[in-house]
């Protein structure tokens, strides 16, 4: 077996070790050197190349940079699959989504430094054709709020953020955010809710006062001085980086093969997720920011605004890495390190733009296709913790711990998430479960977590980190994560469970179900009834039926997966929503029916009378479902 035969075998064993929630020894830093390309080369290679056939991505482009030089760059898969294109990590252009934003925060940091925006005014007084609606009077929006993703604005996605079809792409930008503008959940400052779409607020801002537009002022001012040559904010792509553009695919499984899809149109909310960029041209940007601002005497920004926005921010405990002002602080790499970038996830690509300025270290990597998210995960955390490793001492459990534990347990929701929209319905769906387990530990979401300070939990056999929030009487109010800082969860009461809401769903269905059965099965007797009898029995089938309708075409909405929703809401799912206002509305019609069945005695006997009821009572369960999480009218955009 040769060198490199060897090294892909051992970057591959251990790979599997931290997959399998192994950390790395210390010792292994002198193995695994990230400035020898041999070493970075075979161990992303042996990463990513099965997990990009596993997982079904068709291309994906990883860089790694240190001390201003290139490590390892390179292209995986084909951007074009017909031509047989390959992915060039200098001239593909691919979508790295919410690694946009970070564009959008110097541009801002660029307009405070001209002494034109100030962090912490209104920013109703820059904008001219709508405003921020005043829902907590004498408290309103900054910059400051927005940046920090403190601004309190309810979260969504579906059928506006991301489309596929042109005329759904509204313009100007300030007619999409008006027309799409969310509602607020709290005052701002009161907690961490990530949104995008006051990040393309803050983008608006900047089209506004430089008097440019947004993507013409990113150009001129951070594109155009950097060098970076394939990267635009324009919406389609200018003609000339066109044929750049990576294609995307689906795959169908069937065939065994990918087929090609339209492209995503971002334009809707463009300064929080709309850019096109090449891996090369992320990484220039990312040596600027190294450079306190300024790479090979190109400066965007000056010394004082890149450290506000790496330490102007916030955070929820003064033990986790927090925020700045939007760039995210993580948690790889051992005490000191001090990561820093952004992710980003579209319906097309998933990309990560990872810095550390004390090892003037760079990682660029973005994979696409329906398995992206898998790909990202077999490489990004695997290589940091590989390159970067951190010690994870043993950490015994106290042993009175599980008396104690029981304040921390319960579902804990994301404030990142509609709150008058369908889209509430995220909620019970995406939520984190807390349990106490008999080993003294806790049990967060799948990961098992020992306490290693008064609130504070780290991995048992990692070093991810999650911190319990308390209120000033000492009740354990919410929880956050360590490298997660912009993303603040609060302790839902037992109803907004997934657990509740689906014995709910699955009572229901099964009182709906009994009750269409006991029709079919029983024809002859319906035919025979006549009168308050008759229409009753009409009341309780319409409900059931329609219930179970609206809900089965919810199901198939979701067929092709959350990203085909998200990218234009189905037609099958808008007339789930028209079901279940109608069978709303049916349920008090059919209480109408069981207050007649009781008072006149109807029915032969008690127990058809006691079914009535039953199927009543599923039927009012299920139009209060509809009602709590805003599925009953038409809430949602478009």
């Amino acid at each position: 077996m040769g060198p490199v035969k060897a090294l892909q075998s051992m970057s591959m064993l251990l790979l599997l070790l931290c997959a399998s929630g192994f950390t790395v020894p210390a010792y292994a830093a002198g193995a695994f050197d990230v400035s020898d390309s041999g070493q970075v080369g075979a161990f992303i290679e042996a990463a990513v190349v099965p997990a990009m056939e596993e997982h079904h991505s068709p291309s994906g482009v990883v860089i790694v940079a240190q001390a201003g030089e290139i490590v390892h760059a390179r292209g995986y898969g084909l951007a074009d699959i017909s031509q047989a294109v390959a992915f060039d990590p200098a001239q593909t252009i691919f979508r790295p989504g919410s690694i946009s934003k970070l564009f959008t925060w110097v541009a801002v940091m660029q307009l405070v430094e001209q002494g034109k925006l100030d962090l912490d005014s209104d920013i109703n007084a820059y904008l001219d054709t709508f405003q921020i609606k005043d829902s907590f009077p004498g408290r309103p929006v900054t910059l400051r709020h927005i940046m920090t993703h403190t601004a309190g604005f309810e979260d969504g996605n579906i059928g506006y953020v991301i489309v596929e079809d042109p005329a759904k792409v509204i313009r100007p930008l300030s007619r999409a955010l008006a027309e799409t503008q969310p509602e607020r959940f709290a005052a701002p400052g009161e907690y961490s809710a990530y949104s995008n779409w006051a990040t393309a607020l803050a983008g608006l801002v900047v089209g506004n006062v430089s008097g440019q537009g947004y993507a013409a002022y990113v150009q001129e001012h951070i594109f155009d001085v950097l060098g970076m040559t394939h990267s635009s904010f324009e919406e389609p792509l200018p003609a000339h980086l066109a044929p750049f553009l990576a294609k995307v695919y689906s795959y169908n499984s069937n065939a065994a093969r990918y087929e090609e899809r339209a492209p995503e149109l971002a334009a809707n909310i463009g300064p929080a997720g709309g850019m096109y960029s090449s891996a090369k041209d992320l990484v220039i940007f990312g040596q600027a920011l190294l450079g306190d601002g300024a790479v090979d005497g190109k400066r965007i920004l000056g010394a004082e605004s890149v450290r506000q926005l790496l330490h102007g921010g916030y955070k929820l405990d003064d033990r986790l890495r927090g925020i700045g002002l939007g760039v995210v602080k993580r948690n790889f790499g051992p005490p000191g390190f001090d990561s820093f970038g952004h992710d980003g996830t579209t319906t097309d690509f998933a990309s990560h733009l990872g810095l550390s300025k004390q090892a003037d270290f760079i990682f660029v990597s973005s994979f696409s296709g329906p398995g992206f998210q898998s790909v990202q995960q077999a490489l990004v955390k695997p290589f940091y913790d590989a390159f970067f490793p951190r010690d994870v001492p043993a950490r015994n459990p106290p042993a009175d711990f599980h008396e104690r534990g029981a304040r921390f347990a319960g579902t804990y929701l994301n404030h990142q998430r509609g709150y008058s929209t369908i889209e509430s319905l995220y909620g019970p769906f995406t939520a984190i479960d807390v349990q106490t387990l008999a080993d003294n530990t806790l049990k967060i979401g799948h990961k098992r977590y020992v306490e290693i300070d008064e609130r504070l939990f780290r991995e048992v056999d990692d070093y991810g980190r999650v911190v319990f929030l308390e209120n000033s009487t000492g009740e354990i109010t919410g929880l956050a994560y360590d490298d997660l800082g912009f993303m603040q969860y609060y302790r839902a009461p037992f109803y907004q469970s997934a657990g509740f809401n689906l014995l709910v769903i699955g009572f229901s269905v099964l009182v709906f179900t009994s009750c269409v059965l006991r029709f079919l099965f029983q024809w002859d007797k319906y035919r025979l009834m006549a009168g308050p009898e008759r229409r009753a029995t009409e009341a309780s089938l319409y409900v059931a039926v329609l219930n179970l309708s609206a809900l089965v075409l919810a199901i198939m909405s979701f067929s092709g997966g959350l990203y085909a929703v998200i990218r234009d809401m189905p037609d099958t799912l808008k007339f789930a929503v028209f079901l279940a206002t109608l069978v709303t509305l049916l349920a008090f019609y059919q209480l109408y029916w069981a207050y007649v069945v009781l008072r006149r005695g109807l029915f032969p006997n008690w127990r058809q009378r006691v079914l009535y009821g039953v199927s009543t009572v599923s039927a009012l369960m299920m139009a209060t479902f509809y009602i709590y999480w805003n599925v009953f009218g038409f809430n949602y955009h478009g």
